[in-house]
């Protein structure tokens, strides 16, 4: 791990999740074009991933990828050291080995020594391991924070009303959830406008008596992502700007076929042009057909539905693109009330 260039350094700590990865590795470019050195740290399945997007980009900029391991589990192998097609049930021990792993995370400290630390909402003891080696550090928070302010309120205020899973309400949430969202953070930095949210956070502040830093969005670059020449054709072939909708609920949230069709009706009611990624289980093999309400493909001529991944940077970049949806809170408490925990990450615009 020895750098030729003695340039100032900053780690880069993202939770396993792919709207968290993607942001911090997007913010670990901007970094690195200011001329620091970055140290990304995740689990070798996430940086395989990200050592393809780092292939194209230029080689002067000085990202350095390091492993983060954690315990080995029979129920949880290395190729599910990530949530992307992680099994549902299966949710909650990747938290919990992820909080056992904060050794490890100790000991790259000692050997990299960096000058500034950035870490993600699951590792609470991140800020406390840099702070004991005199390491400065933020907390990074990837969605907006209005969403972080609901969150904070049902798990300070209404974590014990959810109707748990007992065998996560058996967990010490106090000591794992809480601490997770805003124990020992000193100042957070949000992936949001203070012009859109400045009373969230005002009121996120004063609630949880620390200093808030608003950056605005991150957005993907366009040249990580493959080409989808078939979704952009479409799209320029709308003749009117911001005429069509993106729908899209992240890379990880899988939909009801219940949701999924009252979705169906609300943008057939719309008569709004639209594209609408579905996102179903890794190794699932239903179709988009079986899904949708009968006969909504022959009558959506206003729109496309895709499944699986699309370009969605590309596609947010295109002048067609008026607006994107996504009902994430909806979707979190819903999730919250089963599991109690909040890996689901719909994320969009």
């Amino acid at each position: 791990m020895e750098r030729e260039q003695k340039l100032p350094t900053t780690l880069l700590f993202p939770w396993l999740a792919q709207g968290h990865v993607t942001p911090y590795l997007m913010l670990a470019k901007k970094l690195a074009k200011r001329n620091l050195h970055i140290y990304f740290v995740s689990t070798p399945i996430i940086l395989e991933s990200i050592e393809k997007i780092l292939a194209k980009q230029p080689s002067s900029l000085n990202i350095e990828l390091v492993e983060f391991h954690l315990p080995s589990l029979p129920e949880l192998p290395p190729h599910y050291h990530t949530t992307n097609a992680l099994p549902p049930h299966l949710n909650f021990t990747l938290i919990q080995n992820f909080q056992m792993a904060s050794s490890n995370f100790s000991t790259i400290l000692d050997i990299l020594n960096p000058n500034f630390l950035i870490y993600d909402t699951y590792q609470p003891w991140a800020q406390s391991t840099a702070s004991s080696r005199n390491i400065p550090s933020i907390h990074f928070y990837t969605s907006s924070i209005t969403t972080f302010s609901q969150i904070y309120h049902y798990l300070h205020e209404n974590v014990r009303a959810m109707n748990c899973e007992k065998d996560i309400a058996s967990q010490n949430l106090d000591e794992i959830e809480r601490k997770i969202v805003i124990g020992g953070i000193v100042l957070s930095a949000f992936e949001h406008f203070r012009e859109i949210e400045g009373k969230s956070i005002d009121i996120l502040s004063h609630s949880s008596n620390k200093e808030i830093i608003s950056i605005g969005p991150i957005i993907r670059d366009v040249i990580d992502e493959e080409d989808n020449s078939e979704i952009i054709q479409w799209l320029d072939k709308k003749d009117m700007k911001s005429s069509c909708v993106f729908v899209s609920f992240g890379s990880e949230c899988i939909l009801s076929k219940k949701d999924t069709e009252e979705i169906a009706k609300g943008l057939e009611l719309s008569l709004v042009n639209f594209i609408w990624a579905i996102k179903f289980p890794a190794g699932e093999t239903t179709t988009i057909e079986e899904v949708l309400p009968q006969g909504f493909l022959a009558k959506s001529e206003k729109g496309i539905v895709v499944k699986g991944w699309v370009p969605q940077a590309r596609i947010l970049k295109h002048s067609s693109i008026g607006g994107s949806d996504s009902l994430w809170m909806e979707f979190f408490i819903r999730k919250y009330k089963f599991w109690c925990s909040y890996n689901s990450n719909a994320q969009t615009f």
